[in-house]
C-alpha cells in the first residue's frame, strides 16, 4: 500500500508551482511580442518598398514618354503650351500619329485630376500615370539655343496617401533637358 506521505510527495514533484507558471507565461509573452513586432516591421517594410517602386516606375515611364515624344517632334507649338508654371502643358507638332488627309498633327502633355495625360489629336487622352500617384509638380521650360531648341522638364510625383501613414509616403523628382530633333 501507498501511504499518504508518498502520494503527497509524488504530487508535489509532478505539479507546477504558481511561480513556475508565471515565469513560463512571461517568457511566452516576450517571445510572442518579439515575433509579432518583427512581422509588423516586415509588412511595413514590404509596403514601403512597393510604394517607392510604384512611384518611381510611374515617374520613369512618364519621363521616358515625354522625352521620346520631344525628340521625335518637329517643333513646340507655343500657342497652347504653358511654360514655367505648374501645371505646365507642352504641345508638340509632329509627323507621327497623323490623321487621314493631314500632313502634321499635335500631341499635348498636361495634368488632369492629378494624373499626367498624353493627348494625340483626334484621339482620347491616355493617362501616363496610375491613379495611385499624383503629379505634385510639372514644369516645362524652353531653352533657346542657336541650333537646337530644347525643353527642360521638371516632374515630381507623390504617392497618394490619404491616411498619412509613413509607409505610404514617397516622392520622386526628375529633371531632364531634351532637344528636338534637327533635320
Amino acid at each position: 500500500m501507498i501511504n499518504n506521505q508518498q502520494l503527497t510527495t509524488h504530487n508535489q514533484q509532478n505539479a507546477f508551482t504558481l511561480l513556475e507558471v508565471l515565469i513560463y507565461i512571461g517568457v511566452l509573452v516576450i517571445i510572442m511580442s518579439t515575433i509579432s513586432s518583427y512581422l509588423i516591421w516586415s509588412i511595413q517594410s514590404s509596403t514601403k518598398i512597393k510604394v517607392m517602386t510604384e512611384t518611381l516606375d510611374n515617374a520613369r515611364r512618364a519621363m521616358e514618354t515625354i522625352v521620346y515624344e520631344i525628340r521625335e517632334a518637329e517643333s513646340v507649338y507655343v500657342s497652347t503650351s504653358v511654360f514655367d508654371s505648374h501645371p505646365g502643358q507642352l504641345s508638340l507638332e509632329t509627323t507621327k500619329y497623323i490623321p487621314t488627309d493631314e500632313s502634321k498633327t499635335y500631341i499635348d502633355f498636361y495634368v488632369s485630376n492629378g494624373r499626367l495625360c498624353l493627348k494625340k489629336e483626334s484621339q482620347n487622352p491616355i493617362c501616363l500615370t496610375s491613379d495611385r500617384v499624383e503629379i505634385a509638380n510639372l514644369f516645362f521650360s524652353q531653352i533657346d539655343t542657336a541650333n537646337f531648341p530644347s525643353i527642360q522638364i521638371d516632374l515630381s510625383i507623390d504617392y497618394k496617401n490619404p491616411t498619412g501613414r509613413s509607409e505610404y509616403q514617397s516622392q520622386v523628382n526628375l529633371r531632364s533637358v531634351v532637344s528636338l530633333r534637327s533635320y
